[in-house]
């Protein structure tokens, strides 16, 4: 077992030769002083978003009417699905993962991390351009549709947002 340290092979290296110490640069003069207030400053960044009176804490509903696919959705392809993702869910994020193995009418899938709705699934499927997510028992938790590559956005049941991506 002591024989490894006796080794050879480490003595024809020249230890001799050191890289020289890099000299300390000046940096310029640091500044100080107050920053403008970002409410009433006009800068390149625009208007932060308003919530109607009355409307905030709310969960945002979809603006699609149930089983319809957004005018922007792109075709979805099963295979292209399978593997794992990332979910966002009401700012929190979990992991999904999608197979092919057949479970019910849908392929089996499942999520680790996840809370809500979410953390029950247990299928999914693809019909036309939206993508359901079901739990054990086969009701629908979530609709999806194909926004850009690699990802899916949509709601959970109660309009709660949800995106996939990877």
């Amino acid at each position: 077992m002591l024989a490894g340290c006796a080794s050879d092979r480490m003595d024809d290296i020249d230890t001799g030769v050191r890289p020289q110490p890099l000299e300390a640069q000046p940096i310029g003069q640091v500044q100080s002083g107050q920053l403008p207030d970002p409410t009433t400053s006009t800068s390149q960044f625009p208007e932060k978003p308003t919530v109607a009176p009355g409307l905030e804490g709310q969960q945002v509903a979809s603006a699609n009417p149930a089983g319809a696919a957004p005018a922007t959705a792109l075709d979805v392809k099963k295979e292209t699905m399978v593997g794992g993702w990332k979910v966002n869910s009401a700012g929190a994020g979990c992991d999904m993962f999608l197979t092919l193995t057949n479970l019910g009418s849908g392929s089996r899938g499942g999520t680790r991390g996840c809370v809500g709705p979410l953390a029950g699934m247990g299928s999914w499927e693809v019909s036309g351009k939206q993508v359901m997510l079901r739990d054990r028992a086969g009701n629908t938790i979530a609709t999806l549709y194909k926004s850009a590559e690699n990802r899916y956005d949509g709601t959970v049941n109660g309009g709660q947002l949800v995106s996939l991506s990877r």
